[in-house]
């Protein structure tokens, strides 16, 4: 990680004379687990060597529910931070809300459109105007298996659900929890949206992004629930509120057969020395390869005053500059936001996120994922996520989740 600060810190060297003179800028941001946090320090060295003072403002909390709680509360008192780690729909619900600061200056500048993939400027854009510099493109739609324990299941790895359905009873003979889940919505709706995208990307556009009532409410729709609630035989009894990282350590700590997370997970194998192919493997959830779920997390920049847009404008231009793209989604476990981005430093499992990213964003099969706010505005994706999470938990079954989902979206809409 040394060397990737180092590199990056020579490649921005440039800017630093733009930036002697920026005071502090505080960033607001949900990076707290061990790998994020890490990838987190690769950014804040960079500024650094920019002459640009960084005040952290960590907030925990998986999907950045609660950072979005408190920087309402920092707004409305008329003290927004500098920088705020921002997903999809947030972003463009600040925009509206004419919070946000322009940048065009450096974007236009540096060529960002030619770089960034169509569906992620859909969100880091706002009425034709940049108001988000991505970070990277996480994309959901992930397994990470205990290598040692698929060794011992036979080596195969699932390709169709019912592949899935027996590793996981293989698990189970093995004596360890087959599947390493937290229950927490925004986790149970992240291995929801896998299940559904694994019935095709036409379903997945009409249901989750289109909101299509007739599949929303269709037999396709309570087959998923169907395979939730089998699913759920495979998770131990004290998953209620576990935070993702410590799902990831239960297969890391070989007490657990398979994870359903997105690639941040990668930074927890990585940051306990583990190594794709020996230790862990990564694959998509069967039946979704050449499609992806994605989130991004974007660092937008609220309107400050005149002084401390310039350290803004280098926290976006470093943010976007290639030897840091690289540098930083090394350690995070995320694809690079731009495509130009050489895959040389990256493990089996990056090239592999790469890769993905390119084809899916060539055959238009890139899509927003709903659990982390890429899909739909904030209000249906709790909608969703208060079925999914009922009926995982056994209240609902699946035809009654199939009905109360129709419901509750239309009336989150």
């Amino acid at each position: 990680m040394r060397k990737f600060m180092t590199t990056t810190a020579m490649a921005l060297g440039l800017m630093a004379g733009a930036a002697q003179a920026a005071e502090n800028v505080e960033v607001l941001h949900w990076w707290t687990a061990g790998g994020e946090a890490a990838a987190l320090e690769v950014l804040k060295k960079d500024l650094e060597k920019q002459g640009i003072g960084w005040t952290d403002m960590p907030v925990a909390g998986g999907s950045g529910v609660e950072a979005m709680t408190v920087l309402r509360a920092r707004v409305t008192a008329g003290n927004a931070p500098t920088a705020v780690q921002m997903l999809g729909y947030d972003a463009l619900d600040w925009a509206k809300q004419g919070a946000l600061g322009n940048l065009d200056e450096v974007a236009n500048k540096e060529g960002w459109d030619k770089v960034i993939p169509a569906p992620l400027q859909a969100f880091a854009k706002y009425d034709g105007h940049w108001i988000g510099a991505p970070v990277n493109i996480h994309s959901t739609n992930w397994m990470w298996i205990n290598k040692a324990a698929l060794d011992k299941a036979g080596g195969k790895e699932p390709t169709n659900w019912e592949e899935l359905i027996a590793l996981l009873d293989k698990f189970k003979e093995q004596g360890i929890t087959p599947v390493a889940h937290g229950g927490q919505p925004w986790q149970d709706g992240t291995l929801f949206e896998a299940v559904v995208l694994s019935f095709g990307t036409d379903f997945y556009k009409k249901a989750m992004i289109d909101l299509d009532p007739e599949a929303l409410g269709s037999d396709t729709m309570k087959q998923v629930f169907d395979r939730m609630t089998k699913l759920r035989t495979y998770v131990d009894d004290n998953f209620s509120g576990r935070d993702w990282n410590l799902a990831s350590a239960m297969v890391i700590e070989n007490k657990a057969g398979l994870q359903f997370m997105g690639d941040w997970a990668k930074g927890e194998f990585v940051k306990a020395g583990k190594k794709p192919g020996e230790d862990f493997v990564c694959i998509r959830y069967p039946e979704t390869q050449g499609a992806i779920t994605f989130n991004s997390d974007l660092f937008a920049m609220f309107k400050v005053s005149e002084d401390k847009v310039k350290a803004q404008m280098a926290i976006a231009s470093a943010i976007e500059n290639p030897e840091f793209q690289s540098a930083f989604n090394v350690v995070k476990g995320s694809a690079p936001a731009r495509t130009d981005v050489s895959d040389a430093a990256f493990d089996a499992c990056g090239k592999k996120a790469i890769a993905d990213v390119k084809e899916a964003s060539g055959k238009g099969t890139m899509f927003g994922s709903m659990a982390h706010g890429y899909a739909s505005p904030a209000s249906v994706k709790n909608a969703f996520f208060d079925v999914i999470t009922r009926q995982f938990n056994g209240e609902l079954s699946s035809e009654e989740a199939t009905q109360e989902l129709v419901a509750a979206v239309a009336a989150a809409q």
